[in-house]
């Protein structure tokens, strides 16, 4: 195997190929990155237990004068391309274990592993794949995988529920505490899909969507989820189980409903949390609505000392006072979900879930459940 190309366009491509590669693996096959030369092609392929992902390089830069295939170690090959210099490299198999390495005035020789030991990974598409603009699948993986369990008792609930009906799509994430759920139009119908995604590989693939390209394919397989950007296949293991369903868990009527700025009430949110009785990610805030129609933020710590915020309405409020005890992590992050400069938050109870809605992200919702301090 011999070729030729641009350093800075193998380089682009192995930085994302190298979100699939494996760490913690003892098969040492799956910490290397699989090299495909062809006449006209470069393909790239890594792999770990839950992503993989295929690049396939066409570029002007490419000439070939031996095809074949190699598995290097993709730490190191990574690193080296990172800091060679000069502007080509130039990759040819030395004794058919090792790999030179020519770029400027360097010249580095890198032991192979075998690729016969490299498992045949089937990157299977489909005629009629779901068709999403890329930067609002984008959008959707930022609003809802923060809320996926972190913990793996419940392995489903590590995951992103994605529903296909008809012209919608709907992402679900919840880690019992609190519930992100997004809608979106969809520009055509397409076959009922009804998936869970681990909200990991999700967050993968959103780094994957940075090369700013218009349009994101998904191919559906039994038990895996294909998605197509541009030259880049990404795939992911999906979970198995049943996602709960969380439709009767969002409240439909709010005899409490209060208008916020959103940077405001975040900045009140997350001074309160500095002296709760608990610290760090449990940190408990309190949410007083007033007769006068001001909100007071409050926490208290007998060791440290107290803290009142008052917030203020931006609209008359609706309904009456309200006192509800809430995680101040879990409003911060379902707050910095929005677009929206004014958010709405609506209570059903002082012991009930509540909503976070915003003005300009529809079909976005944020539930938490309070919390009890007495």
């Amino acid at each position: 195997m011999n070729f030729t190309i641009a350093k800075d366009v193998i380089l682009n491509h192995l930085l994302i190929s190298q979100k699939a590669l494996s760490t913690k693996t003892p098969a040492p096959y799956l910490q290397g990155i699989k090299l495909e030369v062809y006449p006209h092609e470069l393909v790239l392929i890594t792999s770990n237990s839950d992503i993989s992902i295929k690049i396939s390089i066409k570029d002007e830069s490419l000439k070939v004068e031996n095809v074949g295939q190699i598995l290097v170690p993709g730490k190191y090959f990574v690193e080296i391309m990172r800091k060679m210099n000069g502007t080509e490299v130039a990759f040819s198999v030395v004794d058919n274990n090792t790999l030179r390495i020519q770029a400027g005035n360097s010249d580095v020789t890198l032991n192979m592993i075998n690729v016969e030991d490299y498992p045949d990974i089937q990157f299977i598409t489909n005629d009629n794949p779901i068709k999403i603009d890329a930067k609002v699948m984008k959008s959707v993986i930022r609003q809802t995988t923060f809320a996926a369990s972190a913990i793996e008792n419940r392995p489903i609930l590590t995951g992103v529920n994605i529903r296909v009906d008809g012209g919608k799509l709907t992402a679900i994430a919840t880690d019992s505490f609190r519930l992100s759920q997004k809608h979106i139009d969809l520009p055509a119908n397409f076959e009922k899909m009804n998936v869970v995604i681990p909200a990991r590989s999700l967050d993968e693939l959103s780094k994957v969507l940075e090369l700013n390209l218009d349009e994101i394919l998904i191919h559906l397989d039994h038990k895996s989820i294909l998605f197509e950007y541009g030259n880049v296949l990404f795939q992911s293991r999906l979970l198995d189980g049943n996602f709960p369903e969380t439709s009767r868990l969002i409240p439909v009527e709010f005899p409490i409903v209060i208008k916020f700025n959103k940077n405001d009430l975040f900045v009140a949110i997350d001074r309160a949390s500095l002296l709760s009785a608990r610290e760090g990610s449990a940190s408990i805030v309190k949410l007083n609505l007033r007769a006068d129609n001001v909100v007071e933020i409050t926490s208290n710590s007998p060791e440290i000392g107290k803290v009142n915020e008052e917030v203020f309405p931006l609209d008359k409020v609706l309904g009456s006072s309200i006192k509800i005890a809430f995680s101040a992590k879990f409003f911060m992050e379902a707050l910095k979900t929005f677009n929206s400069e004014q958010v709405y938050v609506k209570f059903t109870g002082e012991i009930r879930p509540f909503v976070i809605e915003g003005e300009l992200d529809p079909g976005l919702v944020q539930l938490i459940l309070p919390v009890r301090t007495e």
